[in-house]
């Protein structure tokens, strides 16, 4: 693959200045462009072997265009806060808004590549890397976004004439590490995975591109040019449709509601109330348990207006320490949660190792209220079932626990519940004119609810449907299977 790159013609000194006086020109306009249409965001990736000048390159991009509206991440061993989180997590936060630039130095590519070189990893593991790589590229597309992957090569002979004569410099010889050394020594099988990395994640809506780097204008400006067709492309033609999304684990089949929660006679306080403290002592125990430091747990609460989901989730608060659990109510995305990827509000609420988030209405309201309201096209919230499935899957494999409720409520109790919160003071923030509004879609409601209930129940996060008109059966039955999730998980 590396050894078919054409060779760099150097330009002299005149073309070359008016070469880059010009590009420079076209892509500040370009950046321009895409900033005030607002509707593309664009991810530009560098990597490459060592010494091949991405350093040199990123800085380039930086002065040729506007840094302002320019985010650069660079990326090196993960901190703390990074290993306790998915594997993803850190590059969702490195995403630009629509119409802004992320330059992405040594991203998702490179913990894979080189985990693979030094046969810290297999090569199933290998595969599963980039198949989640494949899936978050297809969905940045999807989103519009103008995605660029660069690599920047030498081969083994260059790149030990470069370290040799930085060394030979006293100006330049800190720029050339042990660690720079040590990728040379294995320059040729890193070739060999990245040549696999390559053409396992080359798509028509992610291109890979292959700069020969032995000289740096030449390879500065190949990327700028490129850089600049990309930019125009997008501010003039919307981009065709990447193919359908790669689907994430197979869903397992429409959930039963939890036994023993629908009941002919109410169960009563007194009976409720020892059963309640016993299951938030059983719960608290659990998260205790020095195993779930390595773990973390996501409780989603959907279901229709009025079915108990704040009640439910007060009651489980009550068992926890509340420097480790956060409670996120979710509502309709602001502007600025609307100029990003729409799930990347969500993947920053990612619990870390040892804590809880509580989800108060969550990344399904796309598959519900937006399908019901009109506020998605139908092609983006067809696609959103296999995006959330991979999401999921995503904090699952990470050691997140994910437990979700559908709490289904009757019309009758629904209507006996609004007129009640009407009625009582403390109550009345409670209900809305839109919560009324709602319920007159109600018959809207129940396809998309059983959509989402078939296309994302799966094993890894399954869903559990539980009877809320009896609202202490149902609190109970909700404790109990929090409980008997973790007790599965944590053995």
């Amino acid at each position: 693959m590396f050894d078919r790159l054409p060779e760099p013609v150097p330009l002299d000194g005149d073309r070359l200045d008016r070469a880059i006086a010009r590009l420079r020109a076209d892509l500040l306009d370009a950046q321009y462009s895409v900033l005030e249409q607002g509707r593309a965001p664009v991810v530009v990736l560098i990597a490459g072997v060592a010494g091949a000048g991405k350093g040199v390159l990123v800085n380039t991009l930086n002065e040729w265009m506007d840094p302002r509206h320019i985010r650069t991440c660079a990326y090196g061993p993960r901190n703390e806060a990074e290993r306790q989180r998915p594997h993803m997590w850190r590059y969702w936060q490195a995403l630009p808004q629509r119409g802004r630039t992320s330059i992405i130095f040594e991203g998702w590519y490179s913990e894979a590549i080189h985990a693979r070189v030094e046969r810290r990893m297999k090569r199933r593991a290998f595969e599963h890397s980039l198949h989640e790589i494949r899936r978050f590229e297809h969905m940045l597309a999807m989103e519009g976004a103008v995605v660029l992957k660069f690599w920047l090569h030498l081969d083994a002979g260059e790149q030990r004439a470069r370290f040799r004569s930085l060394e030979r410099n006293k100006a330049t010889r800190w720029r050339v590490t042990s660690n720079d050394w040590h990728e040379h020594r294995r320059h040729k099988r890193l070739c060999k995975v990245a040549a696999e990395a390559i053409s396992g994640s080359d798509a028509p809506h992610a291109r890979w591109h292959l700069v020969d780097a032995r000289d740096a204008d030449h390879c500065e400006l190949t990327v700028g040019r490129t850089l600049l067709r990309a930019l125009r492309a997008a501010t003039s033609v919307r981009p065709a449709a990447p193919a359908p999304a790669l689907p994430p684990a197979g869903v397992a089949g429409t959930p039963a509601p939890l036994e023993a929660v629908r009941a002919d006679k109410p169960m009563t306080k007194a009976q409720y109330e020892p059963e309640l403290e016993a299951l938030q002592g059983r719960l608290n125990m659990l998260l205790r348990d020095e195993k779930f430091a390595h773990r973390s747990l996501a409780v989603v609460f959907e279901g229709m207006d009025a079915a108990g989901k704040g009640g439910s989730i007060r009651r489980i608060t009550r068992a926890l320490d509340a420097r480790h659990y956060s409670v996120h109510p979710v509502s309709a995305p602001s502007e600025h949660e609307r100029s990003y990827p729409w799930l990347w509000r969500f993947w920053r609420d990612v619990p870390h190792d040892g804590s809880v988030a509580l989800f108060d209405r969550s990344w399904y309201g796309r598959v519900l209220v937006e399908r019901v309201e009109g506020f998605a096209a139908e092609a983006d919230w067809q696609r959103a079932y296999d995006e959330i499935n991979a999401f999921e899957q995503e904090w699952a494999e990470h050691g997140v626990i994910v437990c979700k409720f559908w709490l289904e409520v009757s019309t009758d109790e629904q209507l006996r519940r609004f007129n009640e919160r009407s009625r009582t003071r403390f109550k009345r923030f409670k209900i809305t004119p839109d919560d009324w509004r709602n319920r007159e879609k109600w018959a809207q409601y129940v396809p998309a609810v059983q959509d989402m209930l078939a296309r994302t129940h799966t094993e890894m996060s399954p869903w559990q449907v539980v009877w809320s008109d009896d609202k202490y059966r149902a609190r109970l039955a909700i404790l109990g299977e929090l409980c008997a999730r973790l007790e599965s998980a944590l053995g």
